[in-house]
């Protein structure tokens, strides 16, 4: 037996060997997934399978990468040959070959988002729709959706749901734009990311005798990585290239239904459950041992992850010690919670001697790593945020910036440049660029150049309506206004808020979450007594203050990216990823689990299942946090934990750590906030679903008795909030602990009772 093969444990060689016949691979955390991947592959062809013959299909060009290299240690130079990538990258490679057999050149051109968004932005233009209720996000999201689904322009035209919804967002004419951009792409000869997996399925389908045949021969294996996180397309091409007359459905998928949260994505977790109705001859392997973390995580992600109704049963374990216990924060505030974090790194780089790059931060939402930052920054501890920009850097954070900084220095010409067409006010780049050269040519700034260029009525009138926004935003800040009340004033006088709530895709709502952490971190500003990065206690709360503390937290980091830096990132970002220190932050209702997922019991277990990747990150220190109160909307809103909490024996924590949590309770019982023990389940309300009929959210108003049907029957005490932010306060009748609940009312779900 090749040496290699030695090195596996017995069920993971019995996934490896198992060559022929279509083959399921269950893998838990930390089991040795890519390990049996590569391996499966290297023994296909060391036993005759010619590598040209075998398709593994990846998420990413980095697991492409790993494959091969892996491989190659075992066969040598033969892993070239293996049709190993992304599923964009092989279905590309593909389509090059047959492009013409559906109407595109083979040289077609690929379109990025940015590309996309433009010609979406030209088409709205073109058919004279509202370009704000047709975002180029909003509408790019909703094609890729339907092409994720296999949803033709005219599909989607004939579907009478889907033409609902799109009345009920007034976009009755996306049809339209989805039926124009598909169109135009064709005619440009260009195929956007969405297209290399929908026209690939396109080709598969409309010609079953030349190209379906010829790479149903031509792949005699293939082989599928993460396999949860595929959707109904990816899937549905997999099927083509393996199921044909005399097949011998050769498929081997890998993955662990534990861990797919890419719903929001189009990742459908019943390709992995249903796999054995697809395949009634299906070998199943459960990979179950953990070779990554210690015991007392493994039983955790264990404990939590058995509240899940519908799962693929098994039993990680893992034969490492008992490990430390874990630890658990309780903070009474948001920025609490980051200062003892970040107390926390500096303790485990002294006590166990971790470096930076050992110890993790993870959070629900990207809007969170702000406080992190600033903490971080403050005791020194070099730290960069995966997957994204640092927090300060993101575009909808810095437009608004922008204004505040010509508020205060109406010379800042970049300030000016960056927003003066921000929201879209019909001030063009060819205007401001007449604008400018006359700036340089009296040697003024360009905004006291702005009363004195005579350009179009159109542009005048344009310019004379920024001019005046932004001398009564100064005026504000003028008139004595703290930071606070003038950065609240400006997003709402310039529609910020208005235009980003129309991109409704994820990304969208991203950008909505950071516009709201910007302006919570302006209102601890003015709340509370803020110290600045060099140590001092702010008095002035002025918003040119401000703006100086955050010139001192945002200085550009120019260290090397391979620098010993701690890591911030989302739990999504983190899948795939280990470290030995793991802290898991905001573990609160509404905000892990998501508000936006607590409305069905799928939402719930894939919050569960998020929660369950994010333990299973860690490999000997793993520390769970959550305040008591965090600042939503400029306002201070009292947090109750997350249930996930709850779903963790105590035996599992840390008593130290546990005592001093439940100190926290009493001040925080003492200050008003809510808790709830993580010993006790919360108490739910069973209400018959079937004689439960949600009322429209803008009809609830104070004082009416209202159904919930988790919470049961309630009256509502306050609504706070405007529009779509209203946050009702209701005291539910039949709840024992914490009768008095706040639900935002957008996503209640609340039946009005007479």
């Amino acid at each position: 037996m090749s040496s290699y093969l030695d090195e596996l444990n017995e069920v993971q060689r019995a996934a490896v060997t198992a060559s022929d016949g279509p083959v399921l691979v269950v893998a838990g955390p930390g089991s040795g997934k890519t390990r049996v991947l590569t391996y499966r592959i290297a023994y296909l062809i060391e036993n005759g399978v010619a590598p040209w013959e075998i398709l593994a299909l990846t998420f990413t060009n980095k697991a492409a990468r790993e494959m091969k290299e892996r491989i190659s240690k075992v066969v040598g130079t033969r892993a070239n040959s293996v049709w190993a990538g992304t599923f964009h990258s092989i279905f590309a490679r593909i389509l090059r070959v047959e492009a013409e057999k559906i109407g595109y050149p083979s040289n077609f051109t690929i379109y990025d988002s940015d590309d996309s968004k433009s010609l979406i932005r030209s088409i709205v233009k073109e058919l004279n729709l509202d370009k704000e209720s047709y975002s180029e996000g909003a509408v790019l999201s909703r094609i890729s959706s339907a092409k994720s689904n296999l949803i033709s322009p005219q599909a989607y035209a004939a579907n009478e749901e889907l033409m609902q919804q799109d009345r009920s967002t007034k976009r009755t004419h996306l049809h339209k734009v989805y039926l124009e951009y598909a169109t135009r792409c064709k005619r440009a000869g260009a195929m956007d990311f969405d297209d290399l997996l929908y026209q690939l399925y396109v080709l598969l389908h409309n010609n079953p005798d030349q190209v379906r045949v010829k790479y149903q021969q031509k792949f005699k294996y293939v082989l599928v990585d993460e396999f949860q996180d595929t959707n109904f397309l990816q899937y549905s091409i997999v099927r083509k290239l393996i199921e044909y007359a005399g097949s011998s459905q050769n498929v081997c998928v890998v993955g662990d239904d534990a861990q797919s949260i890419y719903a929001f994505r189009g990742a459908t977790i019943e390709n992995i459950l249903d796999f054995q109705k697809d395949f009634k001859n299906l070998r199943t392997y459960k990979l179950e041992q953990n070779y990554r973390s210690t015991t007392h995580i493994v039983e955790a992600a264990n404990e939590v992850i058995k509240y899940n109704k519908r799962q693929i049963q098994k039993n990680i374990w893992t034969d490492k010690e008992s490990g430390h216990k874990i630890k658990l924060i309780k903070a009474l505030t948001d920025q609490e919670e980051a200062k003892r974090i970040a107390d926390l790194v500096l303790e485990q780089k002294n006590r166990y001697h971790l470096m930076n790059k050992e110890i993790a931060i993870l959070y629900r939402t990207n809007s969170q790593s702000r406080p992190f930052e600033e903490w971080l920054r403050r005791l020194n501890i070099p730290y960069r945020v995966y997957g994204g920009m640092s927090f300060y850097q993101r575009k909808e954070v810095k437009d608004v910036i922008g204004y505040l900084r010509l508020i205060v220095n109406p010379s800042d010409e970049e300030a000016l440049r960056r927003i003066i067409n921000y929201p879209r006010r019909g001030i063009g780049d060819a205007t401001l660029e007449k604008i400018s050269l006359l700036a340089s040519a009296k040697n003024q700034s360009l905004w006291n150049t702005l009363p004195e260029y005579e350009g179009t009525a159109r542009e005048k009138n344009a310019l004379n309506q920024f001019s005046l926004l932004l001398r009564t935003f100064m005026e504000k800040a003028d008139s004595g206004a703290n930071a606070k009340e003038v950065a609240h004033y400006v997003v709402k006088q310039a529609r910020i808020m208005e235009v980003l709530k129309e991109d409704t895709s994820l990304e969208g709502l991203g950008r909505i979450e950071n516009v709201n952490a910007l302006l919570n971190a302006i209102s601890e500003f003015t709340d509370n007594d803020e110290v600045l990065a060099e140590g001092s206690v702010v008095q002035d709360k002025s918003l040119s203050t401000y703006l100086q503390n955050i010139a001192l937290i945002t200085d550009a980091d120019n260290a090397d990216p391979n620098a010993d830096v701690v890591t911030l990132m989302s739990v999504h970002s983190a899948k795939g990823l280990e470290y030995k220190s793991v802290i898991v932050s905001g573990l609160e209702e509404n905000l892990f689990p998501s508000f936006m997922s607590m409305d069905t019991p799928e939402g719930i277990d894939e919050e569960r299942r998020l929660f369950y990747v994010a333990i299973t990150r860690a490999e000997q220190y793993l520390t769970l946090a959550y305040s008591s109160s965090r600042y939503r909307y400029g306002q201070m809103k009292y947090s109750e934990p997350s249930r996930f909490l709850e779903e963790i024996t105590t035996q599992r924590l840390d008593g130290a750590t546990l005592a001093m949590a439940k100190k926290e309770e009493d001040r925080a019982r003492v200050s008003g906030a809510f808790f709830r023990s993580p010993s006790k389940l919360t108490q739910e309300i069973n209400v018959n679903a079937a004689d439960f009929k949600p009322s429209p959210s803008e009809l609830v108003q104070e004082g009416m008795n209202v159904l919930h049907l988790k919470f049961g029957e309630g009256k509502v005490k306050t609504i706070e909030g405007a529009k779509d932010n209203k946050v009702a306060t209701i005291v539910f009748k039949d709840l024992r602990e914490q009768p008095e609940r706040k639900i935002m009312l957008k996503f209640a779900k609340l039946q009005i009772l007479p």
